[in-house]
């Protein structure tokens, strides 16, 4: 009979505990549900382009919807790719203002998702018109040989001129030239980012043209 009884004991305890484990977890306790999980990794930014919320990327096609949100402050932007750029997703002034924080240039915690069904994208300021003998000029020059395809743009930092980038690791030392003014900047990758190249602030300047944030035919020459 003691023995039933010690078991009996045993048995009721173990259920008070996952009765706890269970109460705990629905109070919050456990981990949160994850978040979406994001199309883009790294940091957003933003090039000077005006018009509606759109986007720029080098990763989905023309037409494509995206929703971008900040993990900071759960604000979203749903926009439509409307070019290619040099990153995953670059957002233009007008969707960048819908999500970002006061003063804040990067969205560093974000996540993008990308929405079904293609859109037409709106037609941007001075596109020619589609008709039948007449071809949309290209954004973008193409260049042989460059290490990244796309426009290039910058996020806010303090630092000696630098550079983030998806696709070459840390160390790594790439040469931007701007073909508008053929000004150069070189540069060493110092961390991750969502575009293959996206310079800080001192590179930016010491290539850009005046009043002009985005560097749209460029090439990039990776240095050995």
């Amino acid at each position: 009979m003691k023995v039933q009884r010690k078991h009996m004991l045993a048995a009721g305890v173990a259920v008070m505990a996952a009765g706890a484990l269970a109460v705990s977890t629905g109070l919050g306790f456990a981990d949160s549900t994850p978040t979406a999980q994001s199309v883009c990794p790294g940091s957003i930014t933003f090039s000077a382009e005006g018009g509606a919320p759109a986007a720029t990327s080098n990763q989905f096609p023309v037409g494509t919807r995206l929703r971008v949100t900040n993990l900071d402050n759960a604000r979203t932007a749903e926009v439509t790719v409307v070019g290619p750029s040099g990153s995953c997703v670059l957002l233009n002034s007008a969707a960048m203002d819908l999500v970002r924080e006061p003063g804040k240039n990067v969205i560093r915690r974000n996540v993008v998702e990308r929405l079904g069904g293609v859109a037409v994208p709106p037609r941007q300021p001075g596109q020619v018109a589609d008709r039948p003998g007449v071809a949309s000029p290209p954004a973008v020059r193409p260049v042989d040989g460059s290490a990244c395809q796309g426009a290039i743009t910058f996020f806010e930092e303090a630092a000696a001129p630098a550079a983030t980038s998806d696709r070459f690791p840390v160390g790594t030392r790439l040469r931007v030239t701007n073909l508008d003014n053929n000004r150069s900047t070189t540069v060493t990758v110092t961390g991750p980012s969502g575009s293959c190249v996206l310079l800080n602030s001192a590179a930016m300047e010491q290539i850009r043209e005046p009043g002009k944030n985005l560097v749209r035919n460029n090439t990039v020459e990776l240095l050995r």
